[in-house]
């Protein structure tokens, strides 16, 4: 497993932009695909961006294309959750996760970080 560290949530006005950070500890990080998730109150946790260890290939949900951008910098550990754009609906905690292969399925993640969260106002 990887230990994952989230960070750069906070409270913003609709509109604005937020740059989510997940720090990954251990020395094959490149290995593992990565998922950004996120859970709201009273609801279930629900995919939100993600990409494969092999080709990168990104993946995101219907309800963040055209506003959030995920990428990642094997150098650095670290993988970012660039959100534009935001509205009242994506208030949440946002989790980052970790796994051997691509899911949206949160059950497929083995590693989670404690989560950050993300309050936007109207």
């Amino acid at each position: 497993q990887v230990q994952l560290v989230e960070s750069g949530g906070g409270l913003v006005l609709a509109g604005d932009s937020l740059r989510l950070s997940c720090a990954a500890s251990g020395r094959t990080f490149s290995r593992y695909a990565v998922g950004w998730f996120r859970q709201a109150p009273g609801k279930e946790r629900e995919f939100v961006a993600g990409f494969r260890r092999t080709d990168a290939g990104t993946y995101y949900a219907d309800s963040v294309k055209g506003r959030f951008t995920i990428s990642r910098d094997n150098a650095k550990k670290t993988v970012y959750l660039q959100m534009n754009n935001l509205k009242p609906e994506d208030t949440a905690v946002y989790y980052c996760a970790a796994t051997d292969i691509f899911s949206a399925s949160n059950d497929a993640y083995d590693s989670w970080g404690q989560g950050t969260q993300v309050t936007v106002s109207a």
